[in-house]
């Protein structure tokens, strides 16, 4: 912590201060209200619709939204918006589409509280291969997802306070770890209120100020196209071709990962009521908007200022500095307390979605592969023992990969996002929607979805300029196909399946 007191000011040290112990008494609260599995696993379905959509929004959008998405429109201007729209339009569409009916089946269907306990109940899966697949899906690629999250933290304390990066990402590492261990789902659902509302607050105070700095909007645009008039441009600097259509199309196809991201789907399983889900929709979806807008703001106001030489110029390669550009312009802009909760938002953004994604995972250790693989019931509070040794050993993997930091925070996320989508999204719309889906079915779409992700991700740079739409898009497609090809080969009438179908139909359509 010697690097922490001798070169961040002290309002800056004291704001962070504040962040972390809130963090902790919000975990401590969680501890106090979890009982049971259910309760360490989806807080006994008790979240009303703000805490869901604030919670399914900060842990959805990462370090991504202040560091990721930023650097990226700093870099090369409007062409990155895409991702932004595709990421709304998902988003939405999942509220609407998925939420209800998730909400009403995963309770008609055997009352599972994690994604592929549903998936199995769902399909009746006599083998229980699908939940334990799901499960190892889930641990390998949120191994991949925390670790971004780290280097997001190693990265913050870097450059916002000339930190050694592996003492930051272990501080951030550290507090997470806590909280989640101690409180659960609740204290992750909690904490991710007030992390989504910091992270809200600075996307639109940093943006505003950093305006006013640069003497309004009429002044960026025309420092922005003196220097790059590409910045400008939805279609990249080279137009409309066919290359700027692959990478238009791979940005929008990002919001097709939304219907299998576990760590946002369970939020719908953990409301209330199905009718929440309207509510809640409206409160995420506004918060949504109005957090990418400001991202947007904040990544060509820097730009400009950059130009201007009032922040350094940071489109070097060196350590990804461009997804630092949120870190400067709060450090710049506002005396030392305020820019420390301005930076603390970063944290805020970092934090709840590694803790999300470490409560899943440890969901999916002990309800799926524990219990797909063990006859052995677990005892008392046996199954929370167990979840907290799975948080601390994905936790640890994840740290050891975010060690050697050798992708951009953009790229890990890209990689763990699709893999979810495709693996997953497709079997949760055809569950909630078709009801001639087979546990067969399920398992290859599943199957094929993840595989071609790993595969489509890792093709080399010169493939065919087909082969080079993100990974998320064939994967997606080739789970469709697969899955229903099989199901249509393996489908037998079951009674059972066809009447929890009726019964979630009817009630989320009575409760919606």
């Amino acid at each position: 912590m010697e690097a922490f007191t001798n070169q961040a000011t002290s309002g800056q040290a004291i704001a962070m201060i504040i962040y972390f112990v809130a963090m902790i008494i919000i975990g401590i609260y969680g501890y106090t209200r979890t009982n049971d599995l259910d309760d360490f696993m989806v807080g006994g379905r008790q979240l009303n619709p703000t805490v869901a959509a604030l919670s399914a929004g900060a842990s959805d959008m990462s370090g991504w939204l202040l560091m990721g998405l930023p650097g990226a429109l700093y870099m090369t201007g409007l062409v990155e918006g895409w991702i932004a729209v595709g990421l709304t339009v998902g988003a939405w569409l999942n509220w609407k589409v998925t939420a209800p009916r998730l909400r009403t089946y995963s309770e008609v269907a055997g009352n599972t509280i994690t994604v592929p306990s549903f998936m199995g109940e769902r399909v009746k899966d006599p083998t229980k291969l699908i939940r334990v697949v799901a499960g190892l899906i889930i641990l390998v690629f949120f191994t991949f997802y925390v670790s971004s999250g780290i280097v997001s933290g190693g990265t913050f304390f870097e450059s916002t306070f000339g930190m050694d990066y592996h003492v930051g990402m272990t501080l951030v590492a550290g507090i997470v770890i806590l909280y989640t261990l101690v409180g659960g789902f609740l204290a992750v659902s909690y904490t991710d209120v007030v992390q989504g509302l910091m992270m809200l607050i600075a996307l639109i105070v940093v943006p505003v100020v950093a305006l006013g700095k640069a003497g309004g909007i009429g002044e960026v645009a025309t420092t922005l196209e003196s220097a790059d008039e590409s910045l400008f441009s939805v279609f990249g600097a080279h137009g409309f071709t066919a290359a700027g259509a692959i990478g238009i199309i791979s940005a929008l196809a990002w919001g097709l990962g939304y219907f299998g991201q576990p760590h946002i789907i369970v939020r719908f399983m953990a409301l209330r009521e199905p009718s929440q889900a309207r509510a809640a929709r409206r409160i995420g979806i506004g918060w949504m908007a109005l957090s990418v807008i400001g991202a947007g703001f904040t990544a060509l106001v820097g730009r400009a200022l950059s130009i201007k030489g009032f922040i350094p110029d940071l489109t070097g390669s060196d350590n990804n500095a461009h997804e630092t550009v949120f870190l400067v312009l709060g450090q710049k802009l506002f005396p030392s307390f305020l820019a420390g909760f301005m930076l603390a938002a970063i944290l805020a953004a970092i934090m709840s979605t590694v803790s999300s994604q470490l409560i899943v995972s440890s969901s999916a250790v002990v309800e799926d592969v524990y219990k797909g693989v063990s006859n052995r019931p677990l005892v008392g509070n046996q199954g929370i023992t167990l979840g907290r040794l799975a948080v601390l050993g994905i936790s640890v993997v994840a740290a050891f990969l975010a060690w050697f930091r050798t992708d951009s925070i953009l790229g890990l996320v890209s990689f763990a996002w699709a893999g979810f989508g495709a693996s997953f999204g497709p079997i949760i719309i055809l569950s909630l929607y078709w009801r001639r889906l087979t546990w067969q079915g399920a398992l290859a779409g599943m199957v094929v979805g993840a595989v071609t992700v790993g595969v489509w991700g890792n093709l080399p740079d010169e493939v065919p300029l087909l082969f080079q739409v993100y990974e998320i898009l064939p994967g997606f497609l080739f789970n469709l196909a697969a899955a229903w090809i099989v199901s249509k080969l393996t489908y037998r009438n079951n009674p059972e399946i066809d009447r929890e179908f009726d019964e979630a139909v009817r009630l989320s359509g009575a409760r919606s």
